[in-house]
């Protein structure tokens, strides 16, 4: 359908001239311009009523008269055409076009996040040595960087001093926070850890009032209480329950809320290093970092006498590289499509997907691994998840100004 954008407003005389303009000018051609332009206005469905009020006499003005309405005709026919033809229907169709690419990159997440998760499991089952785990995941995402580098699928970033040090912070917690998860993973049932990490959102609110001097609103500190008793009420019925996994779940909460937060500032900050580019460069530099603290850890533990012992574990040599592979492929995948819609999108749209990715990851590992839940359990985990969703809707309200 097509559509115009009008403008009606009165316009002076075009002539002022008592003579006749139109004596140069053939019959023929003044019927068909303004029969023409005529039928380009009625096409319009947008206007109803057209009223051109010409001064209409029988004198010798008569002709000028009839230019002047026939130039209006004409008017409404150039503008009419100097807005494209289905420029609404265009603008809804870039927001559909939009939407569907970004709910795409949302599934798309959850669903690498979900392989991740049951291939990482059952790889710490048989190989419990966290360290050298994520350090390999960060080496596979390094190959992959250097690779899309190498075949210029993605321009090379330049940086200088200044963003270096800015990002290697940013790659120091995003070393630690993923260290930490491995652990907690590595100790407790996969359902427990995304439980545990369900508290992400208190974290948030501390260090914001800590360090940068934010008050939280009244509905914020509220919708942290469910977080908290949830968490709570999950862990005392939890099964698998384990110090260790528990303390390391809550530190990974700090350190990678504190990186989601100064990746934000910084991807709006410096423009010309895009999402694809930052992360790229933090991979490398994690893996940098935790390669030679891996080894002071655990010493080298790819070794055949390793290889077998994961073997008498339940996974042969084939299947532990192949899941240690695609644990890797999909750690380093899944991260830089939350990345990338992290620039995409708002902090708090970010933290609402994040919760429904933490309700489908603890779902399908649950189903997955068949781990035992108790009804308590389930309570706790929902009412800290549904505490989580309350808090991405509180951040939406604005507290109202003081009136001087």
């Amino acid at each position: 359908m097509e559509s115009y954008a009008l403008a009606l407003s009165p316009s002076k005389p075009f002539i002022k001239s008592t003579k006749n303009p139109f004596r140069k000018i053939s019959n023929r051609f003044s019927a068909v311009l303004c029969c023409n332009s005529k039928k380009s206005f009625e096409k319009s469905s947008h206007i109803r009523v057209l009223s051109l009020r010409p001064t209409w006499s029988f004198n010798k003005k008569y002709s000028a008269s009839l230019f002047e309405a026939r130039s209006t005709w004409f008017e409404f026919k150039v503008k009419s055409d100097a807005v494209p033809a289905g420029v609404g229907e265009t603008g809804n169709d870039n927001d559909m076009v939009k939407n569907l690419q970004l709910g795409l990159m949302f599934a798309i997440w959850y669903l690498l996040n979900i392989y991740f998760n049951i291939y990482n499991k059952q790889v710490l089952k048989v190989f419990p040595f966290p360290a050298t785990v994520t350090a390999f995941q960060f080496g596979c995402g390094t190959v992959l960087v250097l690779l899309m580098w190498t075949l210029n699928l993605h321009p090379k970033p330049k940086i200088d001093k200044s963003q270096f040090a800015a990002i290697f912070l940013l790659a120091l917690g995003h070393t630690i926070g993923n260290f930490l998860t491995n652990i907690s993973l590595g100790k407790v049932a996969v359902s427990f850890t995304h439980t545990i990490k369900a508290m992400e959102p208190l974290f948030t609110v501390l260090l914001s009032t800590l360090f940068l001097g934010e008050r939280p609103s009244l509905w914020v500190v509220s919708s942290l209480l469910p977080i908290v008793g949830g968490v709570a009420l999950a862990s005392f019925t939890e099964a698998s329950f384990n110090w260790i996994g528990f303390g390391s779940a809550m530190a990974s909460n700090l350190t990678n809320q504190s990186r989601n937060v100064f990746s934000k500032k910084f991807m709006v900050k410096e423009e010309a290093l895009d999402n694809i580019n930052l992360f790229s460069i933090i991979t490398i530099i994690s893996f940098l970092l935790l390669m030679p603290a891996a080894i002071l850890m655990d010493g080298v533990k790819f070794s055949p006498s390793y290889l077998r012992y994961a073997a008498s574990q339940g996974l042969n040599v084939k299947e532990f590289c192949g899941r240690s592979l695609l644990a890797g492929f999909c750690f380093h995948t899944y991260q830089q499509v939350s990345y990338m819609i992290l620039q995409m999108v708002s902090p708090v749209t970010h933290a609402v997907g994040n919760c429904v990715k933490r309700v489908v990851v603890i779902v399908s590992s649950i189903i997955f691994f068949q781990t035992p839940v108790s009804r308590t359990n389930s309570l706790g985990t929902a009412i800290a998840l549904a505490g989580v969703f309350l808090y991405s809707r509180a951040k939406r309200i604005k507290p109202k100004p003081k009136l001087s």
